[in-house]
């Protein structure tokens, strides 16, 4: 079997043996852990911001009126989201000189274009690509230290099999991992 690399029967994963990166040494394990977990979490909730906006964009393409109210609504909806707030976790273990800016997705989303006004139309098509492009080089950063992350977990695993124990639930009164 031939695989994406070129080589029989080794996929690119088996080729590439990771190693332990200094800009994660400082990290215990558990915060290791703690932020992976926040990097997937602040990841699905960029994915999900990008998804709305790429819908705006197709409604202002496909009808060039929107229905303000249903806008409205879904907007009012949608503003309890906080994505910046996740955020702050990563800055803290990492310096953000990778990740771009977010853009003010709240008050994009508030934002109305006049449907008699192709000018607003056409401002509001330009700030929905911009901020989806944003949010596309934001998500591809947090893909980039996740991988970095997941490669350091997979390093001390190697280095020491006996950690992957610790990620295992616990049973009632045990001190032991449930091994099924």
């Amino acid at each position: 079997m031939t695989t994406r690399t070129g080589e029989p029967g080794k996929t690119r994963a088996a080729r590439e043996v990771p190693v332990r990166l200094d800009e994660f040494s400082h990290l215990s394990l558990e915060a290791l852990r703690s932020y992976r977990l926040a990097l997937t979490s602040e990841e699905g909730r960029v994915s999900y911001w990008r998804r709305l906006i790429q819908a705006r964009m197709d409604l202002l393409e496909l009808s060039g009126q929107p229905d303000p109210v249903r806008l409205e609504r879904l907007g009012q909806a949608l503003s309890e989201t906080r994505v910046g707030l996740g955020r702050q976790a990563l800055i803290e273990v990492h310096p953000v000189d990778d990740v771009p800016p977010l853009p003010d997705l709240n008050q994009l989303w508030a934002r109305e274009a006049d449907p008699n006004d192709e000018e607003s139309q056409a401002a509001m098509r330009r700030d929905l690509a911009f901020a989806e492009l944003q949010l596309s080089a934001y998500r591809a950063a947090l893909h980039r230290r996740l991988s970095r992350a997941t490669g350091e977990l997979i390093a001390r695993y190697r280095e020491e099999p006996t950690l992957c124990l610790s990620a295992l639930p616990l049973r009632p009164g045990d001190d032991e991992p449930a091994l099924v």
